[in-house]
Order: C-alpha cells, then structure tokens, then sequence
C-alpha cells in the first residue's frame, strides 16, 4: 500500500470538517440575527425607507441559510488542506470576516448605525475577497463557494447604501413605543 489514507478515508475527514462547520456558521449567523432583532420585526427597521429594489422579506432567511452552508462548506475544504501553504492565514482570514459579518446585524438593527452598518459591509468584503484568494491558492473549489458571498455582500452594500440615502437621520427614526423618556 502505498498510500497515507484511502479516497474513502480522505472524503470522510472532509465529511466530518462539513459536519462541524456547517452547523456553526449557520447556527452563529442566526444567533447574530436573534440577537440584533434583524428583519421586519424590527418596528425600527420596518419604519425606515427602502429603496425600489429591497427584495422581500423571505429571500434574506433563504439567501442567509444558503451563503452559511456554502461558507461552511469552504472553510471546511481548507481545514481538510493539511499542510497547505497558506492554509493558517486563510483560516484566519476567514474566522476574522465571519467575526465583522456577524457584527453587521447588531450594528445596523440593534444600534441603528446605518452607515458604519456600510462601511463594515466594505470591510467584511474586502476580508472575504482576500480569504478567496487565499481560499483559491490552496483548493480553488473552496474559492468558488465563497462567489456567492461576495455577489450578496455587494448587493447588500448597495442596498445598505441605498438605505442610508433615504434615511439621512437613522438614529432618530423609531417606531412608536421604542423610545423611552426617564
């Protein structure tokens, strides 16, 4: 035998990454949600302005879920890559845009900072993008699932962005019974 591990052993370690990683992002990315009170049960969010083309409400669960599971599903490739050059920073660079892309909910809905919610949006892209080069170094399939991650951030800064202009004063904006006088 000349082999170190068998195709089958090699497709069940990258299995079990998947099954690790997977539930992980996706269960911290609706934690993030749960936490900021994201979507149009947010009576703030729901009183704001949207631009002409803010899809519905259920596309942003769906889109979620999916980007999760593809993110998953990339990050495990690469922690399956032992040995690969490039593969530590990439994890980094990966761990470190998961961290800002969960922080986007609690900035935009929970602290109404509409444009910082932007400007985050441009730095979780510009890590994401540089994790994809490193993601392409090593395993270009884990590259390819993080394609639609960046497709969505860009929309959604455009989206973010689009918010921001019809609602110069975010702050300010709040549903009746969300504003408390001491």
């Amino acid at each position: 035998m000349n082999e170190i591990a068998s195709q089958n052993q090699l497709r069940m370690s990258y299995i079990r990454w998947a099954l690790f990683t997977v539930p992980i992002i996706t269960f911290l990315g609706f934690l993030s949600g749960q936490i900021a009170n994201n979507g149009y049960q947010n009576r703030w969010f729901a009183a704001l302005e949207k631009p002409y083309f803010m899809p519905p409400a259920w596309i942003f669960p769906v889109a979620w879920g999916i980007i999760y599971v593809l993110l998953g599903l990339a990050v495990a490739v690469i922690l399956h890559a032992r040995g690969a050059k490039f593969r530590g920073p990439a994890i980094l660079l990966f761990i470190a845009g998961l961290i800002a892309n969960y922080a986007w909910s609690p900035v935009f809905f929970r602290m109404h900072m509409v444009t910082e919610a932007f400007w985050l949006i441009l730095f979780i892209f510009a890590l994401s993008s540089l994790t994809a080069f490193f993601f392409a170094r090593i395993r270009p399939a884990a590259a390819l699932l993080m394609l639609p991650y960046l497709g969505w951030l860009i929309f959604a800064a455009i989206l973010t962005q689009g918010i921001d202009q019809l609602n110069p004063e975010t702050t300010g904006i709040a549903a009746p019974g969300l504003s408390t006088n001491i």
